[in-house]
């Protein structure tokens, strides 16, 4: 006799008292199937991953299961850009989970299930709404575990607060006091292979002789030449971030992952932890990778030109062998106030990389810019007061060097300024 139900059906309401009915089960049942809790077998407890220990690990009684860490690195598979591919991939966590809902930034973010935080990590906004995370986006099908233990990030922090001379000094006890968490971030890998053919006017410095005013003279001319190749490149594991939410120079300054350390996706590297499903979508994510294999295939064929002089640059570029990953990456993030303006501090999970806003002490700048001109504008006047005199000149002259070697440094050091503030 057939096993009742059939599979793949399960039990709908019925509007006759004695009567079941069966229907076909939703493609989204099947996925959450393997919805799971963490509980402590020993006490009962709710567990969590433990980055020391690399398992799930009880606070409470101090039971300890190390999970499958089968390291797959490059042999992760990848994925072609097919319909059918999304159609069929996993969707949700692969367990219970709650997401918290920023009203001031709008972010959302998965935490545990017994999770009791009321705060967006990413804006450090109190302003949120909890409910049942979606199971409707795609599902990670690898992850880099964390390595960085969470006592570690506030001297990391500290350090990396303290190392620029810009930064108020008050800046490090507020790195002492962060309170980073510990979450997942989406991304996106892609490789791809361009091939692209190039031809460009090369310009070459010539020298000529020719007779004048009864004498024979020199003089140089640029000779514009045409030159053509070909650049072959392959990119691997090209990431590019799966959350709007965050700052890309950030992102990119804590890029320095090994892929290499990539496991399966298991839910239990989540307990306890916080994670962001993507909203940046596939699609816009592939744009941007391949406007930056362009840049990247645009630069070697540049370089393959005789000289830097270039002009009437052309490029015919193909891509080829392309596939994309999902995957989460472990960080670290801190919000910290600072003068009424909320600021980010990211530290890389794995690596212990160290990103972030550091508002700059704009006095202590103007400072230190107006000493670097000083020696150079003392002597200038000295020498401008003493010009009659034999010294008096050499005095001018050596006060202008200095005014201007000042001045070069004083923009160098403003536009450093400037690019930190603004990050």
């Amino acid at each position: 006799m057939d096993a009742f139900p059939p599979p793949g059906f399960i039990r709908a309401e019925s509007a006759l008292e004695g009567i079941e009915v069966y229907v076909p089960a939703p493609p989204e049942a099947a996925e959450r199937k393997d919805v799971v809790d963490f509980k402590c077998p020993n006490c009962g407890a709710t567990t969590a991953y433990s980055v020391a220990d690399g398992g799930l690990r009880c606070e409470h009684c101090g039971y300890y299961a190390a999970p499958d860490q089968d390291v797959v690195g490059k042999r992760a598979s990848e994925f072609e850009f097919k319909v059918e591919t999304l159609e069929k991939a996993a969707r949700g966590w692969g367990k219970a989970r709650k997401e918290l809902q920023c009203q001031n930034c709008g972010a959302c973010t998965s935490l545990p299930d017994v999770a009791l935080t009321y705060t967006c990590p990413f804006c450090g906004s109190n302003k949120v709404i909890q409910r049942e995370a979606s199971q409707d986006v795609l599902r990670p099908r690898f992850l880099v575990p964390f390595k960085v233990t969470p006592e570690t990030c506030c001297p990391l922090a500290r350090e990396w607060m303290g190392s620029s001379w810009m930064v108020s000094s008050d800046l490090r006890r507020l790195a002492s006091i962060a309170n980073f968490t510990a979450i997942y971030l989406p991304f996106w890998t892609f490789d791809a292979a361009t091939d692209a053919t190039w031809r460009a006017q090369v310009g070459h410095i010539e020298t000529e002789r020719y007779y004048s005013d009864g004498e024979w003279k020199t003089r140089t001319k640029t000779v514009w030449k045409w030159e053509s190749g070909r650049v072959h490149r392959f990119f691997d594991d090209l990431l590019v971030p799966g959350t709007a939410r965050l700052s890309k120079v950030l992102l990119t300054q804590i890029r320095d992952y090994d892929l290499s350390q990539l496991v399966a996706y298991d839910p239990a590297y989540l307990a306890g932890y916080h994670a962001q499903a993507y909203d940046v979508l596939l699609e816009p994510a592939w744009t941007e990778a391949r406007q930056e294999m362009r840049e990247c295939t645009r630069d070697a064929c540049r370089g393959q030109a005789s000289t830097s002089q270039i002009r009437n640059f052309s490029m015919n570029l193909d891509f080829g062998d392309e596939s994309w990953r999902y995957i989460l990456l472990p960080v670290y993030l801190a919000v910290y106030n600072y003068q009424d303006k909320v600021y980010q501090v990211m530290v890389n999970g794995e690596t212990g990389t160290v990103a972030g806003q550091r508002p700059v002490d704009w006095t202590k700048v103007a400072l230190v810019l107006a000493a670097v001109v000083a020696p150079g504008v003392l002597l200038s006047l000295l020498g401008l007061f003493t010009f009659f005199t034999g010294i008096g000149i050499a005095i001018g002259i050596v006060g202008f060097i200095l005014l201007i070697l000042g001045l070069i440094v004083d923009f160098v050091i403003f536009q450093k300024a400037q690019g930190m503030d603004d990050i």
